[in-house]
């Protein structure tokens, strides 16, 4: 064989291999691995190859991430930046600071804050008016269902007391009934629709941006969960497209088309047209994202029985489905005909089990074609329908940080869930020995995009930065061999990447090193594990 590229020699190396699943060296030539194994893969070292030692650290394949919002997430880097804090002192201090630093910016935009900040988890706009009172603000909170707005925001967009709730979200409001600044799920677009949208320019940026970060973190590829336009937020797709097109886009991106929950079947010609006019290079546009419901914080994710008040009695509020349920199943019979991959957004267990019955009924009208539609967040699954994944061919994709105690989760959740249902959160353990296949990703910017810290708490259900909180609901813990094949192999697997995912000679040479074996070390350290390099088609795109 002629000399390789590139040689990783003197392992470990975790190949994700079944047949073979550790080795000590693996070579790569162009963008592809030549060889895995141990001493003999030496033998194709030549004088031009570059040879990466790793004694003491761990070659494995690269991360992807299954449900990211990257340029959402690079331009919120550039904007008021509230998040790693649940201080509101803090908060406001940031938000005068950002105000006063940047003078010329018509609207004060960003985001981060947690729920749990705030009693009942819902700030008030005379907080915001207390630091910036003379320009609008609008600030999303750190999972995006809703936003903090001031007073001049809420005037300038019109809203008053006499303002009807729209049909896909709600106005909190004060005593009187005038809106109180917190605007929850589609209620954020009444204001979010004044502020000025960034440009392609700032799109771009932003994506750069993004991309550098994840690549830091071990990350080769991704899904972009939400192409088009929605609350206000700009549709990222020429984003992708510019940088797809000059090459600057160097890691693999899927990108889910966003399905207007407004329309229904007439919009499929159109998602035709964007797919295949976005997919060029590194990047296509195959998916179709469904939001089927909401959040638990909020009362909007779809729940099979009513959400409890504060007293733990049953009111009469199940959450909201988006799309009537009926509807989406011939929906998405049709994507899969035309053979898009569906990716559901579902959180509540109704929501579950209406995305669930839409892929039985494509499968019954279509048969099995391959198209690995996914189910996003799955914070609640109902028992009966776990063992559905496997039996459709539904992909889990789970969203691990999420599933760990904290306060916006033991006091603006478990109370209103529920003993019982609450149980059944994020049932990742289940799942796995339901059969069903996991990929795993961040909902970033909604929570930290680093895989290692995911991995983590997949494994441990507990967040890293809290290694005394109880475990929650132990008995939904994976071991770190499925939590590490879930962010690459079940991620490769769902974004249709069947050459990457594990090292095997053929396959693409996107490839991390980390600084440790994580196998090796105590379950409880896995977080404090850091990334040295990072490579995507066996070129160098990170190196700490």
């Amino acid at each position: 064989m002629p000399h390789a590229d590139l040689v990783f020699t003197r392992g470990p190396v975790l190949t994700l291999d079944p047949a073979r699943s550790r080795a000590t060296s693996l070579a790569v030539t162009g963008d592809r691995i030549t060889a895995v194994g141990h001493d003999e893969v030496r033998e194709l070292i030549g004088p031009g190859t570059e040879v990466v030692d790793l004694t003491g650290k761990l070659l494995l394949p690269g991360f992807q991430d299954s449900h990211i919002h990257a340029v959402g997430g690079g331009c919120e880097l550039a904007e008021c930046d509230l998040t790693e804090s649940v201080d509101v002192t803090e908060y406001l201090e940031r938000i005068r600071a950002y105000a006063e630093a940047h003078p010329d910016r018509e609207w004060i935009t960003g985001g981060g804050w947690s729920m749990e900040s705030f009693e009942g988890g819902l700030p008030t706009r005379q907080l915001l008016d207390s630091v910036v009172p003379d320009r609008p603000v609008l600030l999303s909170n750190r999972d995006h269902h809703g936003a903090w707005a001031n007073t001049r925001a809420l005037e300038l967009a019109g809203l008053t007391a006499a303002t009807p709730d729209p049909a896909d979200g709600r106005i909190e409001r004060e005593a009187d009934g005038t809106p109180s600044g917190m605007l929850q799920e589609g209620a954020t677009g009444l204001v979010a629709r004044l502020v000025p949208a960034t440009t392609p320019e700032d799109r771009v940026a932003g994506l750069l941006r993004a991309q550098r970060l994840l690549h830091s973190l071990g990350i080769t590829g991704w899904q972009d969960a939400l192409l088009g336009s929605f609350n206000g937020m700009s549709d990222p797709a020429d984003a992708y497209q510019a940088a797809a097109g000059d090459g600057s886009l160097t890691a693999r991106v899927t990108g889910a088309l966003w399905w207007d929950r407004e329309r229904g079947a007439e919009q499929i010609p159109e998602l035709v047209a964007r797919r295949e006019q976005l997919t060029s290079g590194r990047f296509r546009a195959t998916s179709v994202k469904i939001m089927q419901d909401g959040i638990a914080e909020n009362f909007t994710a779809a729940m099979l029985t009513p959400y409890l008040d504060g007293c733990g009695c049953a009111t009469g509020n199940t959450g909201l489905s988006f799309v009537d349920p009926v509807a989406l199943r011939g929906h998405v019979a049709a994507l899969d005909a035309l053979d898009f991959q569906v990716h559901f957004h579902a959180l509540g267990d109704r929501a579950v089990r209406e995305a669930l019955d839409a892929v039985e009924a494509a499968v019954a009208a279509n048969g099995r074609r391959g198209n690995r539609h996914h189910l996003a967040h799955l914070q609640v699954v109902h028992p009966d329908d776990l063992n559905r994944f496997a039996a459709l061919g539904a992909i889990a994709n789970i969203q691990p940080l999420w599933a760990a105690h904290e306060p916006q989760m033991d006091e603006l959740t478990i109370p209103f869930l529920g003993e019982e249902r609450a149980a059944r959160q994020y049932p990742f353990g289940s799942l796995l020995r339901a059969g069903a296949t996991l990929a795993a990703g961040s909902d970033w910017p909604v929570s930290s995009p680093n895989p290692l810290e995911g991995v983590h708490v997949a494994v441990n259900r507990r967040d890293p930065e809290s290694p005394d909180e109880k475990v929650f609901y132990p008995e939904e813990r994976i071991d770190l061999l499925s939590a590490l094949t879930a962010y690459t192999a079940g991620t490769a697997h769902v974004n249709g990447h069947d050459d990457a995912g594990s090292l095997l000679p053929g396959h693409l040479a996107d490839l991390v090193v980390l600084d440790r074996d994580v196998l090796a070390a105590p379950a409880d350290e896995i977080a404090e594990a850091r990334v040295e390099r990072t490579y995507v088609g066996g070129k160098l795109v990170y190196e700490a």
